[in-house]
């Protein structure tokens, strides 16, 4: 048992140094979670103005919440947005361009609040610098360019940005990022650009538009839980994932409800942790695809483990120093198997040229090549690692079943 314990605590450091992502030895602190509704919605609750209750944002279904908006007319709806816009755009289940309108209010309503801060005497300069920074964030947000699908100031902040015209694309991904992640982090540029979500997203439309010109995509980057920061338990345990994961849930079946194609559910790092945990909870009305990269583990010693209707795909760089933690999970720390391992049981994809843990999206890689035909559908185009008898079985069964349609 102690043999057990130390190789489980062993385990656990490398994975935290490792999946955390961080540069430097800093300690990382832990997390609280950002759970539940965002701000306002206790207003929400007590407004009356329609005559009717309205959807409770913390137990309403997304299946409620759009019937409920498909009963109201256009004034009713720009009147709920201007009253609670933090509660109308974070609503999973309504409608897309009522979500962006709302968001642009209530970033409008947190840079306003922010900036009076920033003015306030009784704080001090510390709080004044804070303020200042987060009221340029906002307002960098507001730009026409940004699609805002939900924002949430709790915390580190959350969000999740479109890239592309969802309320009439064909095909659709959503990334789900890992360590490190968190509203002022998510858009960063500099050399780890492809590392964050919203240079994996640019990266992947643009590469779906490049493979089919004709095809109206959409990418959504979905910073919608607590990502661990640094070093530290957050990395190696599932605590964060298993909070994160009823919000990814929430937001996959909200965006089925609004009518948009199924997604190719992209998960890196610890993100694929979050759905791991979220994966049995979905269905192929929620995500067409579950294709997981850079992965510490899943929390499950096998794909069929995951008691998911969802097929699972994978990645993994011979570069990515993911690769050097031991996939274990003992007392609660580490993450398991590795899901491009040869007995896990995934589609394992090729990665070659992949430039480390944070360039499977970087341009000319072979992994994004191949995640792109999975958003696509394209599976008879995917290159599969040589060792992955699944993936060639799903791509060879793709290639008959299109020269049967075919004949």
């Amino acid at each position: 048992m102690k043999r057990r314990l130390k190789r489980a605590l062993i385990a656990a450091s490398l994975a935290a140094a490792t999946v955390a992502g961080t540069t430097g030895l800093a300690l990382g602190a832990e997390q609280t979670p950002v759970t539940g509704p965002a701000p306002g919605a206790a207003a929400w609750r007590t407004d009356d103005s329609l005559g009717r209750a309205l959807p409770d944002p913390a137990t309403a279904g997304p299946e409620r919440v759009a019937a409920f908006f498909a009963g109201l007319d256009a004034a009713q709806v720009r009147t709920l947005a201007r009253r609670h816009p933090l509660t109308v755009g974070n609503l999973d289940g309504a409608p897309v361009r009522v979500r962006y309108r709302a968001n642009k209010l209530a970033l409008k309503n947190a840079r306003e609040s922010e900036l009076s801060r920033a003015a306030d005497p009784e704080l001090t300069a510390q709080d004044h610098r804070l303020a200042r920074a987060k009221a340029d964030r906002y307002s960098s947000l507001l730009a026409p360019r940004h699609r805002i699908l939900a924002f949430d100031p709790r915390g580190r902040g959350q969000v999740a940005e479109v890239y592309g015209d969802l309320p009439h694309a064909d095909r659709t991904a959503v990334i789900v990022p890992g360590s490190d992640i968190d509203l002022g982090t998510f858009d960063a540029g500099g050399k780890n650009h492809y590392g964050k979500p919203a240079g994996m997203a640019t990266s992947l439309r643009a590469e779906m538009t490049r493979r089919a010109p004709a095809t109206r995509t959409a990418v959504i980057a979905w910073v919608g839980y607590t990502t661990p920061v640094g070093l530290g338990p957050d990395a190696a345990t599932g605590r964060l994932a298993e909070a994160g994961a009823p919000r990814l849930e929430r937001f996959l079946h909200g965006l089925a409800r609004t009518g948009a194609p199924a997604p190719a559910l992209l998960c890196h790092s610890y993100g694929s942790v979050v759905c791991g945990e979220a994966a049995s909870s979905l269905d192929r009305r929620d995500a067409r695809d579950m294709l997981v990269f850079g992965s510490p583990g899943m929390r499950a010693g096998s794909a069929s483990a995951l008691r998911t209707r969802v097929p699972v795909w994978a990645a993994h760089s011979e570069k990515d120093w993911i690769g050097e933690i031991p996939n274990v999970s003992v007392l609660g720390l580490g993450h398991g198997a590795d899901p491009a391992g040869a007995d896990f049981g995934a589609r394992v994809v090729s990665s070659g040229r992949a430039d480390g843990h944070a360039g499977y999206l970087k341009p000319g890689t072979d992994s994004l090549a191949n995640f792109s035909a999975v958003a696509l559908r394209s599976y008879g185009s995917v290159h599969c690692s040589a060792a992955s008898k699944e993936c060639s079985d799903a791509r060879s069964k793709t290639r008959s079943d299109a020269r049967s349609e075919a004949g």
